[in-house]
Parts: C-alpha cells; sequence; structure tokens
C-alpha cells in the first residue's frame, strides 16, 4: 500500500475512517480545531454537534448501546474535557465500548498552566478502561488503533486519546496497522470447559433455581444463548436494570427485574434459590442489597463474567467461568444436549408453584385515577401505542423504574439507560444517540421535569439535526425519588425542592422549533400520545408534559441496607 504524507489532524480523521467510524459526536474549540478543519474536508463520516461536551459522550454512548458499535466523542482541551468526564464515567460503570479525542495544549506548554490546560489523562484515570497521552505524530493512527480494540474487546469500556495541539499541525506519513498486538492485554474469551461441565452437574441437580442475567448479557449480544439455555432448562430467570430485554419480558419464565425495586417474585425467588446461576451481572448493592442477608440462606452461585475482578467482589462465588458470555452459553448448551436425560424437570415444580403464589400478589398493580394522571399508566400506554418495539431511553428517578417496571421488553439493546453511575440527563442525548443510529425506528426519551433539564440545550442539537425523538417527561414538580426517600426515611423534609420554578415545557419546545403537548386529564393519555406517534408528526420532535399524581411512589422498594425479602409493598403503606 503506497503511503501519503498528511498532517496529525488527518491522521485522526483517517483512522477514524479505517475503524467504519459513522458518526463523532463533539463540540469544536481551540486545541480541537486543525482536527475539525480536516472534518471540515471529508465526507464518510458525519460530525454531529451538540451544544455540550457531556451530551456528546453521553449521544456516543447511546449509539454505542443501541448499536454494539465503538461510539466516538471528539472534545477540546481544558473544561472541554473535564465537561466529559461524567459521560466517560456512565459509560464506564456500564461497560460500554466508546473512543473519546481529546484535544490538548501544545506539547511544550504542558504542566505550564497554559490557557484551557488540565491533565487530561490525570482526571480520567480512574473512569476509562484506558488512556494514552500522544505526543509523537507517528504514534497517533497505532493509538488509535489500540483504543478501539481495547475498547471493544474484553469487558467493554471508554478508551481516551489526548492529543496535543502542535502533534496535530505536523506532517508525517500514514500507515495504519491492520492487525494489533498488545503483550499487556489479552482478554480471556474462552471458558474453562471443567468449570462449565461442574456448573451444568449442580445446574441439572438444582430444585429451586434462578437464573439471573445482566447488563453483560446485552453487550455481549448473549441473548439468543441464553434464551435457549433458560428455555431447554426450564428454569425461572430474572434481570436487572442493564439486562432488560436480554430475556423476551413476555414469556411467562421471566420474573421481571429484581433489587431496590424489581418485582416480589424475583426478588423473593433469588432470595429464596438453592442454585444461582448469574450471567454477566455484578452483584451490586442495588440489586441483591445487603450481601450478608442475600447469603443468609445457603446457595450454590455459579458466575459468567468476561471480566475476573468481577467475581467474587461483593459475594464469594462456587463456580467462576471468566470468557466471552455467547462462547460459555453455547457450551453450557452443548454440554446439557449431551445429559439432558439426567435432567428431571419434575423436580422443579413445587419451585415452580412457589413462584406462582409469589406472582399472584401482583406487586406492579396499581389503582388508576379518573382525575389524576398515574405515571405507570403512562408508560403502560406508551408501550401499547407503539407496540413494545420502541427504543426507550431514560433519566434516572422514578419514571425510570416506571419505565423499566411497565414497558416489558422482548428484544435486547432496546432499553438505553444508566445503570451503575445513575446519571441525571442522560435521558435525551441518548435519545439522539439511538435516532441518529436507526432513523426510521420509535425512540422515546422518558424523562423527569428535573432530569429533562440537565441537558435541555439539547433539543436544539435536534432541530438542527431533524430527530424526531418523542419526549415523555413525567412532570409531578418534584425531584420525585428524592421526595420519595425524604418521605419515607427524613421525615417529610422535602429539602431542597422547586415546584414553584418550573419552567412552561410546551412553549420552551416550541422555542426550539419543537411540537409541544401538556396533558392533564387521564382520558387524554392515549390519544396524545398516539398522535405524537401518527404519521402526521413522524418528522417531528414532540414534547409529551404530562401532569402526574404528585403522591405516587415506585413499590415495591427495597431500603437501603436492607435484604430482597424486606421489600416494602404499596399494601404495605
Amino acid at each position: 500500500m503506497k503511503s501519503e504524507i498528511i498532517t496529525g489532524a488527518e491522521i485522526v480523521i483517517r483512522s477514524l475512517q479505517e475503524e467504519g467510524t459513522e458518526f463523532v459526536f463533539g463540540y469544536p474549540g481551540g486545541a480541537v480545531l486543525n482536527i475539525y478543519d480536516a472534518i471540515f474536508s471529508q465526507t464518510k463520516f458525519k460530525h454531529v454537534l451538540v451544544r455540550h461536551e457531556q451530551a456528546a459522550v453521553h449521544a456516543a454512548d447511546a449509539y454505542a448501546r443501541a448499536t454494539g458499535k465503538v461510539g466516538v466523542a471528539l472534545v477540546t482541551s481544558g473544561p472541554g474535557a473535564t465537561n466529559a468526564v461524567t459521560g466517560i464515567a456512565t459509560a464506564h460503570m456500564d461497560s460500554v465500548p466508546m473512543v473519546i479525542i481529546s484535544g490538548q495544549v501544545p506539547t511544550h506548554a504542558i504542566g505550564q498552566d497554559a490557557f484551557q490546560e488540565c491533565d487530561t489523562v490525570g482526571i480520567t484515570r480512574p473512569c476509562v478502561k484506558h488512556n494514552f497521552l500522544v505526543k509523537d505524530i507517528n504514534k497517533i493512527a497505532s493509538t488509535i488503533k489500540k483504543a478501539f480494540y481495547i475498547a471493544a474487546t474484553g469487558r467493554p469500556g471508554p478508551v481516551l486519546v489526548d492529543i496535543p495541539k502542535d502533534i496535530t499541525a505536523e506532517s508525517a506519513e500514514f500507515l495504519y496497522p491492520k492487525e494489533i498486538h498488545m503483550r499487556s492485554y489479552n482478554p480471556v474469551t474462552k471458558g474453562h470447559l471443567g468449570q462449565i461441565k461442574k456448573a451444568l452437574d449442580i445446574l441439572i441437580n438444582a430444585k429451586k433455581p434462578v437464573v439471573y442475567s445482566g447488563g453483560g448479557a446485552v453487550l455481549g449480544n448473549a441473548s439468543a444463548p441464553l434464551t435457549k439455555l433458560v428455555n431447554l432448562l426450564n428454569f425461572p430467570i430474572t434481570s436487572t436494570l442493564m439486562g432488560l430485554g436480554g430475556f423476551p419480558a413476555s414469556d411467562e419464565k421471566f420474573l421481571g427485574m429484581l433489587g431496590m425495586h424489581g418485582t416480589y417474585e424475583a426478588n423473593m425467588a433469588m432470595q429464596g434459590c438453592d442454585v444461582l446461576l448469574a450471567v454477566g451481572a455484578r452483584f451490586d448493592d442495588r440489586v441483591i442489597g445487603n450481601p450478608d442477608h442475600f447469603l443468609s440462606k445457603p446457595k450454590k452461585i455459579i458466575h459468567i463474567d468476561i471480566d475476573p475482578a468481577s467475581i467474587s467482589k461483593r459475594v464469594q462465588i462456587d463456580i467462576p467461568i471468566v470468557g466471552d458470555v455467547v462462547s460459555i452459553l453455547n457450551d453450557l448448551i452443548e454440554v446439557y444436549e449431551e445429559q439432558k436425560n439426567n435432567h428431571d424437570k419434575n423436580q422443579l415444580e413445587p419451585w415452580l408453584k412457589q413462584i406462582k403464589t409469589w406472582k399472584s400478589k401482583n406487586c406492579l398493580a396499581f389503582e388508576d385515577d379518573k382525575k389524576v394522571i398515574k405515571p405507570q399508566r403512562v408508560i403502560q400506554t406508551l408501550h401499547e401505542v407503539t407496540k413494545g418495539d420502541a427504543f426507550i431511553t431514560s433519566d434516572v428517578g422514578q419514571h425510570q423504574m416506571w419505565a423499566a417496571q411497565y414497558y416489558p421488553f422482548d428484544k435486547p439493546r432496546r432499553w438505553i439507560n444508566s445503570g451503575g453511575l445513575g446519571t441525571m440527563g442522560v435521558g435525551l442525548p441518548y435519545a439522539m444517540g439511538c435516532q441518529l443510529a436507526f432513523p426510521d425506528a420509535q425512540v422515546a426519551c422518558v424523562t423527569g421535569e428535573a432530569s429533562i433539564q440537565m441537558c435541555i440545550q439539547e433539543l436544539s442539537t435536534c432541530k438542527q439535526f431533524h430527530l424526531p425523538v418523542k419526549i415523555v417527561n413525567l412532570n409531578n414538580r418534584y425531584m420525585g425519588m428524592v421526595r420519595q426517600w425524604q418521605e419515607f426515611f427524613y421525615g417529610n423534609r422535602y429539602a431542597e425542592s422547586y415546584m414553584d420554578a418550573l419552567p412552561d415545557f410546551v412553549k420552551l419546545a416550541e422555542s426550539y422549533g419543537h411540537v409541544g403537548f401538556k396533558i392533564e386529564k387521564p382520558e387524554d393519555i392515549k390519544p396524545v400520545l398516539e398522535e405524537a406517534f401518527s404519521p402526521k408528526l413522524k418528522e417531528s420532535l414532540v414534547f409529551l408534559d404530562f401532569i402526574t399524581d404528585q403522591t405516587e411512589n415506585v413499590f415495591p422498594m427495597v431500603p437501603n441496607g436492607k435484604g430482597l425479602s424486606e421489600m416494602i409493598l404499596a399494601e404495605d403503606l
């Protein structure tokens, strides 16, 4: 291949093209102007100009979650990089593959307190999978290749590449490596066959088994083998917030989400099982509650995960299996097919009967109101109107939990959400990333009046790039989840709230050139949602401001520090 002499900025662009980049989400600034100048002269990928660097990283993150490809963001030095940190930490906690390119002050100025200088590598070190500072133009191409490789393999995550301005101005030969070999980085992909056989032996002898799937099953594209294995074993299955859609919610074996706001049946089954198969999940505090309480009933735990550091981090694991989740599940299926005659499924009958009893509590039932809009009803109607086939993005708070509880997902990568970090403000930039990736899909952002205001300026980006997302604002005039905790645990001391200082969201949406509706009556929920998703408004961003019941709480609820079986149910109050 004939090499050519081009600038460092052009090398960056050509390297992104080599990786098949479709979108770069970014915001220009002094340290990246050379790169932006090179973007101006190319047509292979599209640059999406956001209104805040945080949104650039969030949108790239959602693009990665929805497609499985590596998301790319571009930010300038100093405040550009620090504004991006929240988005980077969000992606890191949820293991999302991303490459963030940040500009840096010229090499000679590093450490001199130059204008818009900060130690980007130092600041981001705790919240990236890896980061690089490129001080040699000849290393730009190989570093970007490494960044994409590290981001997408093993346990995925964000990788930052910091490039000083003078390096992007210099010229050098462009040679993009076809392959990359890193001596110090060799993630395990194949599971240990001995461990897999041991695991299967425990599974087929289980009397009270549960499968517990997390975000790793979705990110690892393991939905098909997971569904097949669960069907072969005829085991009940529950998912974390991040794992929703990895197993079809419409299947009767699905117990719903578990954890702090999980279903009664999922939490009781997790607590009472004798064998637990964890697939790409972290046993975090919001999922199993108090570890001592969780382990008070003896259970054998099998844990499949790509990341050895996640195994036995919070609970002791009996059978760890490290490797790629698809490969391990396929091996489990293969070994099961050989041994299926040894599996007496009748021994599961008492357990399945017990689960049926727990299900009969109907813990997600709520009382409708003829005068006030119930947020649960809005989500149920949204599911009905979109036929359960939309991309649903969400922020963090009560609305997030209602979306997870009342919008059943049958497909993976349709629920786009900040799980680990719990970042407010992600909903709208997430919806942008999804809509750009799938221009013809229905995309709904379920948000609250507190969350939406954190990145509301992105309504301008949606206008510029003609993104017809539908914003479902469950407006209870409170920071709902904060208010719920203050009601339960802080003696109704509502510090700090802002019910009197909210904007008119309809006027705000219209000022950005979009369509807005304010919905105050329960009977209007369905007609307005149908209108928003109708051919008439297919090309428009529609802001739906639902004025909901202020007193409504999310149930079930496991209080902080309590065990899974110590839930508060709506009927208990």
